[in-house]
């Protein structure tokens, strides 16, 4: 009798967990990503065509589309009363850099004094074909440097070892980067050949406080993966950032398609500033990454976790093809910029 009720409870059992396996599945499909893609990065400049001349003519960026914005939508939008913005989208193989220009208000220029780690820190890192040959061409360009020259990653950090990198800036400060992979590293497209030198965009890095903070955001709000992990240091690592004794943790962060982001959490040293509080859309430092999302249905989520809004909420910012926008700041204040078309 025993051996029979216990064999009933289990075919209760089995029933029941045969009834809630359907709706557990639902629950899980229902936690998608609320980014399927990274479109492109947005920097803000002084003097819009300064900045065209030389993304086009030093770093051969094409332009895609040049538009003048203003009106309440975009004053809501970027949280920018009486905006008028200048915006032009750039190519460079297969990624997007767009250049804002607020022609009113003007914002505030981007610290002269500005260390990479301090915590307004970000750049975009653009793949090149040949680093000797891409360095000497920034070299005759007179451009600004931020390291004394190209850095050779050590073998003995096996994620990061082989990889060669530049900094410098653009007219405006903000940073750059030049990045080479050798043969093992990097995505399979930067190691097609190509006649040209400036390959594309890899991806967007920050400085950030807590890696962990930023993972809660980036990866378990936005729904991005992590693609890799590393802790760099050393005196290439020094030069390259122009930071002495400098020791980072770096996350890599990915979506579906486009350029990824990169956390840089400095270990040491401790002397980087963090983002002014007061940061506005049409200060000089100010970039955000541009992310596909369904941004009306992303709401509820970005609410309960507590998501800090430069926006008040989704703006239609193109009535046309009613694509809905969303500006949000990271734990940092870094900006990003949710879009659904």
């Amino acid at each position: 009798m025993r051996g029979l009720l216990s064999n009933a409870k289990s075919a209760v059992l089995a029933i029941w967990l045969m009834v809630l396996a359907p709706a557990h599945t639902g629950i899980a499909g229902a936690a998608q990503p609320l980014v399927r893609a990274i479109d492109s990065v947005s920097v803000t400049v002084s003097d819009m065509d300064r900045s065209v001349a030389f993304y086009h003519l030093v770093l051969s960026f094409e332009p895609v589309s040049d538009i003048e914005v203003a009106g309440d939508n975009y004053e809501h939008l970027y949280g920018v009363f009486g905006a008028r913005i200048r915006i032009v989208k750039l190519r460079l193989g297969d990624e997007y850099l767009n250049l804002e220009q607020f022609i009113a208000p003007r914002g505030r220029p981007v610290p002269a004094d500005s260390k990479s780690n301090d915590g307004w820190f970000q750049h975009i890192a653009i793949i090149v074909g040949d680093m000797d040959r891409a360095f000497a061409w920034l070299h005759d360009h007179r451009v600004e440097f931020s390291s004394p020259g190209p850095q050779l990653l050590p073998l003995t950090n096996p994620n990061a070892g082989g990889i060669a990198a530049f900094y410098f800036r653009d007219p405006d400060g903000h940073n750059l980067e030049i990045l080479h992979f050798p043969p093992d590293k990097g995505a399979s497209k930067w190691q097609a050949r190509s006649d040209r030198l400036f390959l594309g965009i890899d991806h967007s890095a920050i400085v950030v406080g807590d890696s962990e903070a930023s993972l809660r955001y980036y990866r378990d709000t936005l729904g991005l993966r992590v693609a890799g992990s590393s802790e760099n240091f050393g005196i290439e690592q020094e030069r390259l950032n122009n930071v002495f004794g400098a020791r980072l943790r770096i996350t890599a962060l990915r979506a579906e398609s486009g350029p990824g982001i990169e956390l840089l959490e400095y270990l040491a040293p401790h002397t980087g500033r963090p983002m002014p509080v007061d940061t506005q859309a049409n200060d000089l430092w100010n970039w955000h990454v541009d992310m596909r999302a369904d941004v009306v249905a992303a709401e509820n989520r970005l609410h309960d976790r507590h998501v800090n809004h430069v926006s008040a909420g989704p703006i239609d910012s193109d009535p046309n093809v009613h694509r809905w926008s969303l500006l949000l700041r990271d734990p940092d204040g870094h900006a990003t910029m949710l879009q659904s078309q």
